[in-house]
């Protein structure tokens, strides 16, 4: 390893954290490498303690939708900065940010803000189980919801990135609560409902998954999910943490049609800082203390500066033509990428909803985790480390996605499937 200031820095960080990081995925070991220190972010851009310049397609795992330091987010996070950063009180500023989640998301009557998206699920299944008056939960594998207990069982993301199917700690007891289905299986969900329907509380799912890479949901599933959880009385999440303002103004279940019981939100609703949340139907949400009398808190939650971050950002998505920008720019990047696989005769599927983008180093069709899991990650490694010295920053993980902000422009993309194309030739 070159000695530079991201290695001194990380054999340092060693000494203090566990792997040298706060995120699991943020070591790199899935791609073969230590990881970088990055010192600054400007538009599409992200610079490291060393000064390398790169073309950043991970945008802080999804919130930098507009790019780093974009004018209305600087300028409204100054504004809040100069009266105080945090009170402990209600403030204008989250009713703000509440009015616009209503207003946006179909599904989304109240709602409650937390700091993490974390947070906003474990909270959203709390919910669920008070009012529904069940246990059982059903997830997807391969579908990540944060790393709650009852929701570390046959996740993906970093936890498939590091072959662990599930946790140490998480106990047998809240494993049992929860059940699980490959993602796309409406078959399987049916089975499920109408053995044990009456004891499920939630169904909770990423109507977009990616946390084992882009995987759109396939025709009718979500609308399935919908019909089998009215008719037994479960309530449906969807979590779009990831997909939330990123795919659509009102995320997936404006792209689709569908609309859930209770959604959970995070990432571009705090335009860069800690954010989450959860919300439904107001005869749910009412339930939440205080009140009623299911409780959940949080000292920072609605916090100014993730509000005014947050509200920023959602008025210049709302504002202007950035859905088809982004769109545009999707659509020219997996273009790109599934020609210069072609090229070089390298087996790939690249996989696009909206800002969302994955390649997948397999000829098979990823439609759920154990098709993801035929990606060779060895390949995705070594692409990973081609792109990387060509200054174009991907996620360090196979089960990972690319995200798009608005500040790329065309000639960015361009570069990208350059970069590809190059590295693409050399890969065996």
């Amino acid at each position: 390893m070159i000695d530079t200031t991201s290695s001194r820095l990380f054999d340092e960080a060693r000494t203090y954290l566990p792997g040298g990081v706060n995120s699991p995925v943020r070591a790199m070991r899935a791609v073969g490498r230590q990881p970088l220190f990055m010192d600054r972010g400007q538009g599409a851009r992200m610079w490291d303690v060393d000064g390398n310049e790169f073309l950043d397609y991970v945008g802080s795992w999804g919130p930098m939708i507009l790019g780093h330091r974009h004018p209305a987010v600087v300028s409204a996070l100054e504004a809040a900065f100069a009266k105080g950063t945090s009170f402990g009180t209600p403030s204008a500023l989250e009713v703000e940010m509440a009015r616009r989640l209503v207003e946006a998301v179909p599904s989304v009557e109240m709602v409650r803000m937390t700091n993490s998206g974390t947070e906003a699920t474990m909270s959203a299944l709390r919910v669920a189980r008070g009012y529904t008056g069940r246990d059982l939960i059903l997830k997807f594998v391969g579908c990540y919801h944060g790393h709650g207990d009852s929701l570390l069982v046959a996740a993906g993301s970093g936890v498939a990135t590091f072959g662990l199917p599930d946790s140490p700690g998480v106990t047998k007891g809240t494993a049992r609560d929860t059940l699980t289905v490959e993602f796309n299986d409406l078959t399987a969900v049916e089975d499920v409902f109408s053995r044990i329907g009456e004891q499920v509380a939630a169904v909770i799912v990423e109507p977009v998954a990616g946390n084992m890479g882009c995987v759109p949901p396939a025709a009718g599933f979500l609308e399935g999910l919908r019909a089998v959880t009215a008719r037994y009385g479960a309530v449906l999440i969807f979590d779009e943490v990831m997909s939330g303002f990123r795919v659509a103004y009102g995320g997936a279940q404006e792209r689709y049609s569908v609309t859930p019981d209770m959604s959970t939100l995070g990432k571009v609703i705090g335009g860069g800082l800690p954010v989450g949340a959860f919300g439904g139907r107001a005869d749910i949400m009412e339930k939440v203390a205080p009140a009623g009398s299911i409780y959940q808190a949080g000292t920072l939650s609605g916090n100014p500066l993730a509000m005014a971050a947050g509200v920023a950002t959602l008025d210049v998505l709302a504002a202007g033509s950035a859905y088809e920008t982004l769109e545009s720019l999707g659509a020219r990047l997996e273009v790109g990428l599934i020609a210069a696989a072609a090229k070089a005769a390298i087996p790939a599927r690249v996989q696009r909803v909206g800002a969302m983008l994955t390649t997948f180093f397999t000829a098979e069709p990823v439609v759920d985790f154990p098709s993801a899991k035929t990606s060779d990650t060895d390949r995705y490694g070594r692409f990973f480390r081609g792109m990387l010295e060509r200054g174009v920053y991907l996620a360090p993980s196979q089960f990972e996605v690319a995200f798009l902000s608005t500040a790329f422009t065309e000639s960015d993309i361009d570069r990208t499937v350059e970069a590809a194309a190059e590295v693409l030739s050399g890969l065996e």
